[in-house]
């Protein structure tokens, strides 16, 4: 069936050359997200209750690290293990892509808890509270980035907001007029969602002091809640996950998004539950 309102995208995915190397829309956003938007809205938290800066500095380079490290040998290790295992010094070509956000997820929770041992000596929540504030916003433009790349699209559809995306092989290996569902779109629109609610519970309900743990339940549990719904609507990235869809109805994502939201779930429950931290007023802004 010929979709007439299929919107045909022919995006570019490179946004310019320098010195004989593409720069890619995705490596741009990832970058502006990791390095620029996302510290400076964890800057915003730092500075509102005057915490210390040497913590935000070690912080930083904690979350760049594993969050790199992290997504990589998730992608590697949930996704394609006896290649990788095969052939580790793939393993470091980023470059070629191949990057899964539960892995992410997970470097970043290994790291912040060792950051907390180490460096605040406070529990674990209490950092990622925090730091939760900004990975939705961070992830929307994440996969505003694959949108830009032709990847990480969905199944084919009639719905008049399908996109044809003409510069991907694996489009075009399809052999079809329709369009495919723009996942990568819904899944940026579920997480600024997710980045409104954050910013609403920390500015607004002062969550992250009065009722630790809210912040990152509601992040956790709205991020892989709506990717566990969203990856129905996606083509299987490698062909063993079909085994589990034919057995089970789920792909390898949504179940590793499972955990996610079991966690997110429990530590709602547990924050709510929880008697209402009574706490000091934040300092007032010096004047100059």
């Amino acid at each position: 069936m010929f979709t007439l309102n299929a919107i045909t995208w022919d995006v570019d995915p490179t946004l310019f050359t320098l010195f004989g190397k593409e720069v890619r829309w995705y490596s741009l956003l990832f970058s502006l997200g990791l390095i620029l938007i996302g510290p400076y809205i964890e800057r915003l938290i730092w500075k509102r209750e005057q915490l210390p800066d040497s913590w935000f500095e070690k912080l930083w380079w904690y979350i760049v690290i594993s969050t790199l490290v992290g997504a990589r040998l998730g992608h590697c290790l949930f996704y394609d293990p006896a290649h990788y295992l095969a052939n580790p010094i793939e393993i470091f070509k980023v470059w070629e892509g191949g990057l899964a956000s539960h892995g992410g997820t997970i470097g970043i929770i290994i790291a912040v808890w060792i950051f907390s041992r180490r460096v605040t000596h406070k529990p674990i929540t209490w950092t990622l509270d925090r730091l939760a504030v900004p990975v939705g916003l961070v992830a929307a433009m994440i996969r505003i980035g694959n949108l830009m790349n032709s990847e990480i699209f969905g199944v084919t559809t009639d719905l008049p907001w399908a996109f044809r995306f003409i510069r991907s092989q694996e489009y075009l290996a399809l052999n079809t007029d329709m369009g495919c569902h723009p996942t990568a779109i819904y899944e940026a629109l579920a997480y600024l969602i997710v980045f409104g609610v954050c910013c609403w519970l920390y500015w607004g309900r002062d969550a992250a002091r009065r009722r630790p743990g809210l912040i990152l339940g509601w992040f956790l549990f709205g991020t892989f809640t709506a990717r566990i719904f969203i990856e129905k609507l996606k083509f299987v990235q490698e062909a063993w996950e079909l085994k589990w869809v034919d057995t089970i109805g789920l792909n390898q994502g949504q179940i590793l998004s499972i955990p996610f939201i079991i966690a997110g779930l429990a530590l709602i429950i547990y924050a709510l539950r929880r008697p209402e931290l009574e706490v000091t007023p934040l300092p007032e802004k010096k004047e100059n």
